[in-house]
């Protein structure tokens, strides 16, 4: 295949609305960038990442020389957990304020930099809180530059306007999706990743492929989106395996990385629908609960009802996972199931149940699913009418 006609090493240049650099060894445009930064006068910058992989990965190495090389002023904000929450971005703001930051650098996967995203917002809101952002109580209108240093092959937050924060007090899990969430520039680079455990590169790319699922069936969707999700399941069908046998096996990250940045390309462009809006609830109420996993859970009835509406283009979609389909609703069942038992040869076979979730929480899942603020939207962009009690059955079918 055309794949290994291509040097990793050779770092592109994927324009989307922010610029990204993949590839080997991209890491090191992070010298380039803050010289620039330094350049247009920005001489101040917090840094926002998580305990300890940005240490890990060796990112941090590149990053602080680049720091310290073009004199720029920085402190470092290293509280970011899986599911962050608004009380992070407040920390982080009051950090940000007190040195004067003027641009942020993000060392981390999709919850360090959403939380970075975000600062970069409440930054210039002195009179607002995070929850007043993720509520939808004001518009931003400004937000400081973000430069995304990625480390984990999922999210595609490094490429899109998207950003999720948790806010833990109303059990509410909501996005915003401003044009001024965009990053700057962002580094995706496959070396950062090799030491990512087999869980959390099951996890990840499963996020990845549940974004161009989805994102190949929105009301919205378009011939982009379809193409781009094509490519990633192909991808992540081919690359995951091998990165789940061989996490140092570069070819596989690389390949891992560009279909999680072209999947939320896609999402960007025409948006998601019933798997993340069902997700959101459950990682609201269990912010332990890894992000890919709990779309894993939920899944297969989600792409039985999807199949049903639009299974012309989820045979495409899904044909390197769920071989010899045709295309036809009366094969929904059986896509279904194909897509549980690719799921499980992956590792990944959990239910609800396996991590405390009963029928008792279903009401209460579907409650947040309607009236957490900004999922709406993504109910609304469903190809299947988003009933509560279509909500309540896909939870049920996920026990």
């Amino acid at each position: 295949m055309w794949e290994q006609t291509l040097s990793l090493n050779q770092i592109a240049e994927i324009r989307c609305k922010s610029t990204v650099y993949l590839g080997v060894g991209a890491i090191t445009k992070i010298f380039d960038i803050v010289k620039e930064l330094k350049s247009k006068n920005i001489n101040k910058i917090i840094v926002i990442t998580g305990h300890a992989s940005y240490k890990k990965t060796g990112a941090w190495d590149h990053v602080e020389k680049a720091l310290n090389e073009n004199n720029v002023e920085f402190v470092l904000y290293d509280k970011i957990t899986a599911n962050p929450t608004t009380t992070h971005v407040d920390e982080a703001t009051d950090m940000a304020r007190k040195l004067g930051a003027k641009a942020i650098i993000a060392i981390g996967g999709g919850s360090v930099i959403d939380a970075a995203k975000s600062t970069a917002i409440m930054v210039n809101y002195p009179d607002k809180t995070c929850s007043d952002l993720f509520e939808y109580k004001f518009t931003p209108e400004v937000a400081l530059p973000v430069i995304a240093v990625n480390t984990t092959h999922g999210t595609g937050t490094e490429g899109d306007r998207f950003a999720v924060v948790s806010v833990l007090e109303k059990k509410y899990k909501p996005c915003t999706a401003y044009d001024l969430g965009y990053p700057m520039y962002s580094i995706d680079d496959p070396a950062l990743m090799t030491g990512l455990p087999k869980n959390q590169t099951a996890y990840t790319a499963i996020d990845a492929m549940n974004h161009v699922i989805e994102a190949s069936t929105t009301t919205v969707a378009n011939p982009y989106s379809i193409m781009l999700a094509q490519e990633t399941v192909r991808l992540i069908a081919k690359y995951l395996p091998l990165a789940l046998e061989d996490g140092n096996n570069i070819e596989a990250r690389y390949y891992l990385t560009y279909a999680s940045l072209i999947a939320g390309i896609a999402f960007d462009n025409t948006l998601l629908h019933l798997t993340h809006a069902l997700e959101h609830p459950l990682s609201a109420i269990k912010p332990d609960l890894a992000h890919g996993l709990g779309l894993s859970m939920i899944l297969p009835p989600i792409v039985k009802y999807t199949y049903e509406a639009k299974p012309e283009v989820l045979a495409t979609v899904l044909s390197p996972i769920v071989p010899n389909i045709k295309g036809v609703k009366e094969e929904a069942d059986m896509v279904a199931a194909g897509v549980k038992s690719w799921l499980a040869k992956m590792g990944v076979a959990d239910t609800l149940k396996d991590h405390g979730f009963t029928e008792d929480h279903i009401s209460e899942l579907t409650d947040l699913t309607f009236n957490t603020p900004s999922l709406g939207l993504l109910l609304d962009c469903s190809p299947v009418k988003a009933t509560p009690e279509l909500i309540s059955d896909i939870y049920r079918k996920s026990l």
